[in-house]
């Protein structure tokens, strides 16, 4: 399956019904890719891991990565960051991003095939993610969803 086939620019997928209850705080209009780092990587450890239950590092540093990459694209890319969540489900966290722009990224349609000088980003999201989607909001911007897959420490 080609990661392009794990994209839709139809409708969000949708969030789990539990918020996160972090100890860090969800960052919002205006924040950097470091607090919403910081808040995802609560939410794994705390809400989705918790007592007896720890993820996987190297999941966390997937989810990590795809956090950078997203709220990256949409400072740059995307008339700034206009809000985040993260939310845990069953298999992993639910991450969107949400930003000013409308204009939905290219290779939401097509896996893209070069990289003339940038472009690295969405493809590395492509891999480490799944049900990656982008929402037009009718209140202006729009929002990219996706889950991170995460699995207890220890497990096969």
């Amino acid at each position: 399956m080609e990661p392009a086939d794990r994209t839709t620019t139809t409708a969000a997928t949708a969030a789990p019904p539990r918020p996160a209850r972090s100890a860090v705080p969800a960052p919002g209009a205006g924040a950097g890719a470091a607090a919403a780092r910081a808040y995802a990587e609560s939410v794994s450890r705390t809400d989705w891991g918790g007592p007896g239950r720890k993820v996987r590092e190297e999941d966390v540093v997937d989810l990590l990565l795809v956090v950078s990459e997203l709220v990256t694209n949409a400072i740059r890319h995307g008339d700034g960051l206009a809000g985040f969540e993260a939310r845990p489900t069953k298999e992993g966290l639910w991450i969107a991003v949400h930003d000013r722009s409308t204009v939905v990224p290219r290779a939401a349609y097509a896996f893209p095939t070069t990289h003339p000088g940038g472009g690295y980003g969405w493809p590395l999201v492509a891999r480490l993610a799944r049900d990656i989607a982008v929402e037009v909001r009718p209140e202006g911007g729009k929002t990219i969803s996706a889950l991170v897959p995460l699995r207890v420490a220890g497990a096969p």
